[in-house]
């Protein structure tokens, strides 16, 4: 009888509230889950050449480092988080701005969307891993980004760093 029952035991995906226009070098803002807790601090930092940022848990440990990558064709950052290394940079077709995300030894994601209005979505193998939205929160100059469970939090919201930062260049 209970064969076509759906057990919903997954728990749901992880919401953070971030700033809107995120930063200048040389600001520091936190990331906050969707219960306003503190979870994530991301540090530009001012003595740079290029633009580089640390994304630190609540207790201070650094994350994941984003940096500009200097003298290159076509804009893009690096990120560096933990075991995941990938580069960010925009995709070169079509007439619509597209982020491609080159995941060193790893799968690929791309980021498509609005990314002026903060309205887009990461993929991997056009299977949705994040989506970022202004819709969630209510806060002035805020917006939300989703993460599906099982999916590497620290790692996808740098992602979303650099997204908002080379979309605002």
């Amino acid at each position: 009888m209970g064969l076509f029952r759906h057990h919903d035991d997954q728990p749901p995906p992880q919401r953070y509230q971030m700033r809107e226009k995120l930063m200048s070098i040389g600001d520091d803002f936190w990331i906050e889950n969707d219960s306003g807790e503190k979870v994530y601090k991301v540090d530009g930092k001012a003595v740079r050449i290029r633009d580089t940022f640390v994304l630190e848990d609540g207790s201070g440990n650094e994350v994941a480092t984003i940096k500009e990558r200097a003298l290159h064709i076509r804009d893009s950052m690096k990120i560096d988080c933990g075991n995941t290394e990938a580069t960010v940079h925009k995709a070169l077709i079509g007439i619509r701005d597209r982020y491609k995300i080159d995941v060193d030894g790893g799968q690929d994601l791309t980021a498509h969307g609005n990314f002026v209005d903060h309205e887009y979505e990461i993929e991997r193998d056009g299977d949705t891993v994040a989506t970022i939205s202004k819709k969630w929160f209510r806060v002035r100059d805020t917006y939300g980004v989703q993460i599906a469970d099982g999916e590497d939090q620290a790692f996808l919201l740098a992602v979303t760093v650099c997204v908002d930062q080379m979309a605002r260049d």
